[in-house]
């Protein structure tokens, strides 16, 4: 398996994260090391995919919470692992409970509160990016959990990039004109642009900030991506976990 890491995140010996990519247990096209349910790959071969994945982890199938994400800007927080119904972002305070957020070319956002170990992940499209879904997991991690911006390290993951995210106008309007650039008669649209200026906005210092330079579009040989392959593409899963820090 090729699994992607963050620098920043990597620092901490309490957490553990990786990001899934195309390549493992030699899986061949269309969906490649696929970890979705919800396209028309084998379902036992995802099964097995994730079971692999999550052994990196240290974690058992069931030790993972994954959601119904619909592009919403719903949070949950969990306490175990499993099938959770509909949202688009996860919170644990739990000791090997992962968290796994899928994607394909949305950007998918981990945050670790190094003070009060707790954990959460965040699915935002273009959608939940307008919802502003990361900044309401931010304001709920400050109002019901008592972090404090100084304490977050964000890692905002792989996904499209602004020059291949084209959109149409009516899209294009619903966001500032500083995330736009207009190419003929449609928009390109930089999400992780907004979303990092979100966790700016919150207060989290720039060098808790770490944002991949992986654009899932053009790493074709590498990333998953639906705007690219259509109903052909696979998923990606990154998953989060809280450790003892000396477990392995």
């Amino acid at each position: 398996m090729v699994i992607l890491k963050s620098q920043l995140l990597s620092e901490f010996p309490d957490i553990k994260f990786g990001f899934s990519t195309k390549i493992g247990l030699n899986r061949n096209g269309p969906f490649f090391f696929n970890m979705s349910m919800t396209v028309k790959d084998d379902k036992d071969a995802v099964i097995k995919n994730r079971t692999a994945f999550f052994q990196y982890f240290g974690l058992g199938y069931k030790d993972v919470a994954l959601q119904r994400q619909a592009h919403t800007d719903i949070i949950s927080y969990v306490d175990k692992g499993g099938q959770l119904g509909e949202s688009d972002a996860l919170i644990t305070d739990k000791l090997n409970t992962g968290i796994a957020i899928s994607s394909a070319d949305c950007t998918p956002i981990f945050v670790y509160d190094k003070k009060n170990k707790l954990i959460a992940g965040v699915h935002s499209g273009w959608r939940g990016t307008e919802k502003k879904i990361l900044q309401k997991t931010l304001n709920r991690l400050y109002s019901e959990f008592g972090s404090s911006p100084k304490n977050l390290f964000v890692y905002i993951g792989p996904s499209i990039s602004q020059k291949n995210y084209e959109v149409g106008a009516e899209v294009a309007a619903l966001f500032d004109i500083k995330y736009t650039r207009q190419r003929g008669s449609k928009f390109l649209l930089d999400v992780n642009g907004a979303n990092y200026d979100m966790v700016i906005e919150a207060g989290v210092p720039e060098r808790n900030i770490e944002i991949s330079k992986l654009c899932s579009f053009e790493m074709k040989n590498l990333l998953h991506s639906y705007r690219r392959e259509g109903l052909q593409s696979g998923r990606a899963l990154g998953v989060i976990v809280l450790k003892e820090p000396n477990a392995v």
